[in-house]
């Protein structure tokens, strides 16, 4: 007579391939523990990431910290301050105007449209990125000075001076703060479905109308979080705009140029001047992220 069969213990059943079964089990424990997928983060990326944090944060810990407090009421009362804050404000709030009418039609060129030459089209749109700020201000004083390639028509034809003028600096802002909004649009418009564009077209609306009603609505969220990408390098911008513009009090001298003249004779100046830079961008990224750019 033969041995009796063993009853089959459940925890040492075979995983079912269709369905899991107790193995499955085992599985998600492991990634929720110790795989540290979930609740944790590895030691040899913890530790870097938390070096990074330090590199990032100390020099605005450092800012903070040695800011002359006592005084600082009496450096911002300061009429050239107020006057050099005005004019970022409006400069940066009119380059990011001036990226939205011209960025948003071009991210929509290079995301939904197929023409030669568009990834050397996408290299040089994104090239302001990557290149210096003071080269860039060289640039367009050869484009757009009074004897530029442009300018030279522009000052005959309408007279037209751009260098060393309020309109130069947002000129300025705007060269290299557009390629953020174009790449933030570009991202966003790939990733958004055509096929509500198609079903708008096949229902009597013409391609811009489609855009218009349909685009527009989905891909504002990364409209949004480029314009504050793109508004907020305008506000920091220095080399181009000292470069194109120059430095002239009440005309062209934003906050950047203030603190680096500042820095020169009196440092707690430009420290003041840059703890007004530095909250003015922390409230208009903190006041903004959660409801666009997260949403992106």
């Amino acid at each position: 007579m033969s041995d009796p069969v063993p009853a089959l213990d459940k925890s040492d059943a075979p995983a079912d391939t269709l369905t899991g079964g107790p193995r499955r089990g085992r599985v998600r424990g492991r990634a929720g523990t110790g795989g540290r997928l979930r609740g944790g983060a590895p030691l040899p990326l913890l530790l870097p990431a938390l070096v990074g944090l330090v590199f990032l944060l100390l020099p605005l810990l450092a800012l903070i910290v040695r800011a002359p407090w006592h005084t600082l009421p009496d450096q911002l009362a300061k009429p050239e301050v107020w006057q050099a804050l005005q004019l970022s404000l409006f400069s940066a709030t009119a380059a990011t105007a001036v990226s939205l009418v011209l960025g948003v039609p071009l991210a929509w060129l290079l995301a939904r449209t197929d023409f030669p030459g568009r990834g050397l089209v996408r290299a040089l749109v994104t090239l302001p990125l990557v290149l210096p700020p003071v080269v860039g201000g060289v640039a367009l004083l050869l484009a757009l000075g009074r004897n530029g390639v442009v300018g030279r028509l522009l000052d005959s034809w309408f007279g037209v001076t751009l260098p060393f003028t309020t309109a130069g600096v947002v000129v300025a802002e705007a060269f290299v703060a557009m390629p953020f909004l174009v790449i933030s649009v570009e991202g966003t418009l790939r990733a958004a479905d055509p096929r509500y564009e198609e079903a708008a077209m096949t229902l009597g609306a013409s391609r811009f109308t489609a855009f218009r009603r349909v685009t527009l609505p989905l891909i504002a969220p990364g409209i949004a979080a480029g314009a504050v990408l793109a508004w907020a390098r305008a506000l920091g911008e220095f080399g181009a705009t000292i470069t194109f513009a120059g430095n002239f009090p009440g005309r062209t001298q934003t906050m950047p140029l203030a603190v680096y003249l500042a820095l020169q004779s009196d440092p707690d100046a430009a420290i003041a001047l840059s703890l007004v830079l530095l909250a003015v961008s922390i409230a208009v990224l903190a006041g903004l992220r959660d409801r666009w750019i997260t949403a992106s």
